[in-house]
């Protein structure tokens, strides 16, 4: 048993704030893996991989879809489903922040990994919108974040396109009125970015 190991188990939203989660839920949504299979593709070790990949799964971000039998043993391969995202409570504000720390760091790696001369798209807002627009803009995304899993490959497939996708929506506080406790339904766009 390693020391990870004696860490109390997570729960809910706080299970992505960690760079290596965030980078498992991206694998796993193109091919179920073993932790060996991961460990392999992402270049860590097995036991790391497999810690968090437990971790994942006890809060309900990674599914068990196989076990077979390795050299005596069990092989669990586990796979990222896009609607996992939907299990997971809202969150604190910590959490939120947490995550959104983990996702600007990841952002920044996946950039350093960008196609030279590669066009893309960039959008970033902070603005104000009608109720009914803010829905629209919720449902694109939830659109976006299912297309994106639905259409994953395998890593390595041939002529296949790597991407990077990152979108995190939230209603803010207005400007010069007080922070309040969120209602359970203005957090539910943030439950996306765990797809």
């Amino acid at each position: 048993m390693s020391g990870a190991d004696h860490h109390p188990p997570l729960s809910g939203l706080r299970a992505l704030a960690h760079p290596l989660r965030l980078r498992l839920l991206s694998l796993l949504t193109g091919a179920p893996m073993s932790s060996a299979e991961a460990a392999r593709e992402l270049g860590e070790s097995q036991a790391n991989v497999s810690y968090h990949m437990r971790q994942l799964h006890a809060v309900g971000l990674l599914d068990l879809v196989e076990e077979t039998s390795v050299r005596g043993g069990k092989a669990k391969r586990y796979r990222h489903m896009p609607d996992s995202g939907e299990r997971l409570p809202v969150g604190s504000g910590a959490d939120h922040r947490a995550v959104a720390s983990v996702l600007a760091d990841e952002l920044v790696r996946r950039s350093r990994e960008r196609l030279p001369g590669a066009a893309g798209d960039f959008t970033d807002a902070e603005l104000t919108l009608a109720p009914e627009s803010w829905q629209r803009v919720k449902a694109l995304a939830a659109e976006l974040g299912r297309v994106l899993h639905e259409e994953a490959l395998p890593p390595g497939t041939a002529e296949a396109v790597r991407v990077s996708a990152t979108v995190m929506l939230f209603p803010m506080v207005g400007r010069g009125e007080e922070l309040k406790t969120p209602a359970p339904e203005d957090g539910a766009a943030s439950r996306g970015g765990a797809r």
